[in-house]
């Protein structure tokens, strides 16, 4: 116990602030990315105009709309992939306990 009268033990899992701040940075960087990209492949080398042009604009919808599709297509496939690990592992131990 603490001072405050709370237990002090430990949540278990993971830590709640950790997650939430790897998951600000991976969207930042996310964000990052996609604009350079985005950016590099749309917009004109000469800039006239404080605004995009019509086409650059399209462009850049296409682009990031393409971008964010892959990214959740990525992240379905190793969402995918870890389950599948998971319950080979989880396979593998039962196998081993049974063995004994």
């Amino acid at each position: 116990m603490n001072f405050f009268g709370q237990d002090d033990a430990q949540p278990k899992g993971p830590d709640p602030l950790f997650a939430a701040t790897t998951e600000m940075e991976m969207y930042t960087d996310l964000f990052n990315k996609m604009s350079a990209q985005c950016f590099e492949k749309c917009a004109s080398r000469r800039h006239r105009d404080g605004e995009l042009a019509l086409g650059e604009m399209s462009c850049a919808d296409r682009c990031v709309s393409k971008y964010l599709e892959v990214q959740t297509k990525v992240g379905a496939l190793l969402q995918k992939f870890n389950e599948e690990q998971v319950a080979q592992q989880q396979n593998l131990a039962g196998m081993q306990q049974n063995g004994k």
